[in-house]
C-alpha cells in the first residue's frame, strides 16, 4: 500500500461550522493521524447521528454513513459485526450521544464492541440553537432554560466507566499532541474506545473550557493522566498533588522539591482492572478539582465481534455453511396468485 498523507484523508466538500468551533480541530487532528494509523481508506468509516459535530463523515475522504440521531452506535456495531477487519469511528455529541442516544451508546459499550467512539462535548445543543444538554452545568442559561438548568449533569467519562468501558480518556479540541496520543491509544485499543472531547461552542457556550484549555491557565486546571506517573499539576511554587484517602480524592499541597510518592500523592494506574480508581478520578470537577484529562482506564477484554465471529465459526463447523434459499424456502410457504 503506498504511503498515505493527511490530504489522502481530507474530502471535497466545504466544511461548514461556525467560525472558531472547536469541531475545526478536532477533523483536522483525525486527518493528521489518520494515515499514521497504517489501515487503507477503504477499510475505514465514520458514522455519525445528527448534530453539528455529525457533518464529519462528509469531510473525511473515506467511508461514511450519517445516521439517524442517537443510532450512530446500532448502526457502528452492525458494520463492525459483519465486517471485523473495518476500523469503525462513531462520531458523537453530549446531545446526541447521551440523551436520545444515550440507550444505544450504553450497550455498544457494555458489549465491548472493536469501535472508537468520539463523543464531542460542548455542554450544549449547537444545532437547534443554544438548548441546555445532558452534560450542561447546573445554573446554566439557555434558551430552553431561561432561569437556569436545574438538571443534575451527565458526566461522560462516569456514564462510559458505569457501562463497563475498557477504554476510557479525556482530550480537548485545541490541544493538538494531547489529541492525537489519545487517537494513537483508542486506535491500539481492542474493544470500545470512548474519547470525551471538551470542545468549544463558540456561539451559544463560549469559553466552556477555557481554563482548560488556554496554555496560560491549563497547568493550574487540568490535571494530565500519565500512566506510571503521580498525579501532580500547577506551576512552581503551586504545586498541588492528588491523595486518595477511603476512596475519595484529596488536593495536598506540595513543595516545589517535594518526592510526590514520599508525599503519599497517588501514582497514575490506568490498567487497574477495578474501575473504582478510574470513578474516583472522574468524580473531580471544578473548582474544588482539576479537571482530569488523559486515559483514565484501559483493560483488556474480549470484543463483541470477536467472540460473535467464534460463534458463527464454530457454527459453521457443525452445521455447514447453510443456505439462505433453502432456508427461506423452508417450512410453511405459499405463492401468491396474481
Amino acid at each position: 500500500m503506498a504511503a498515505l498523507t493527511r490530504k489522502d484523508f481530507v474530502s471535497d466538500q466545504e466544511v461548514r461550522w461556525c467560525p472558531g468551533c472547536g469541531d475545526y480541530s478536532v477533523l483536522s487532528n483525525v486527518q493528521k493521524v489518520m494515515p499514521e494509523l497504517g489501515v487503507a481508506r477503504e477499510n475505514v468509516v465514520f458514522v455519525s447521528g445528527i448534530g453539528c459535530s455529525s457533518r464529519f463523515p462528509y469531510y473525511m475522504n473515506t467511508y461514511g454513513f450519517h445516521t439517524i440521531h442517537g443510532r450512530a452506535p446500532a448502526f457502528a456495531t452492525g458494520m463492525k459485526a459483519a465486517r471485523p477487519e473495518l476500523s469503525v469511528w462513531v462520531i458523537t455529541g453530549d446531545g446526541d450521544g447521551l440523551s436520545i442516544g444515550g440507550n444505544h451508546l450504553l450497550h455498544t459499550i457494555r458489549r465491548n464492541v472493536d469501535l472508537q467512539i468520539l463523543l464531542f462535548n460542548n455542554r450544549v445543543y449547537g444545532l437547534t440553537k443554544g438548548q441546555y444538554s445532558p452534560t450542561s452545568r447546573e445554573g446554566m442559561r439557555t434558551k430552553s432554560s431561561p432561569t437556569g438548568v436545574i438538571d443534575h449533569p451527565v458526566d461522560p467519562v462516569s456514564f462510559a466507566l458505569g457501562a463497563g468501558a475498557t477504554f476510557v480518556a479525556r482530550t480537548a479540541d485545541v490541544d493538538a499532541r494531547h489529541l492525537q496520543e489519545m487517537l494513537h491509544r483508542a486506535h491500539a485499543h481492542k474493544g470500545t474506545s470512548f474519547i470525551e472531547i471538551l470542545q468549544n461552542c463558540p456561539v451559544y457556550n463560549d469559553g466552556e473550557w477555557e481554563k482548560v484549555e488556554d496554555k496560560e491557565t491549563r497547568d493550574e486546571h487540568a490535571l494530565r493522566l500519565v500512566h506510571g506517573e503521580p498525579l501532580v499539576y500547577g506551576q512552581p511554587g503551586q504545586r498541588r498533588g492528588i491523595r486518595i484517602e477511603d476512596g475519595t480524592p484529596v488536593v495536598v499541597p506540595l513543595a516545589d522539591d517535594a518526592d510526590p510518592r514520599a508525599a503519599g500523592i497517588v501514582v497514575h494506574d490506568d490498567h487497574s482492572q477495578s474501575p473504582s480508581y478510574a470513578f474516583a478520578l472522574a468524580s473531580m470537577a471544578p473548582p474544588a478539582f482539576p479537571t482530569p484529562v488523559g486515559v483514565f482506564r484501559e483493560v483488556s477484554r474480549s470484543s463483541y465481534d470477536e467472540l460473535l465471529g467464534r460463534q458463527v465459526t464454530d457454527a459453521v463447523a457443525k452445521r455447514g455453511a447453510g443456505d439462505l434459499k433453502a432456508l427461506l424456502e423452508s417450512g410453511d410457504t405459499w405463492t401468491v396468485e396474481a
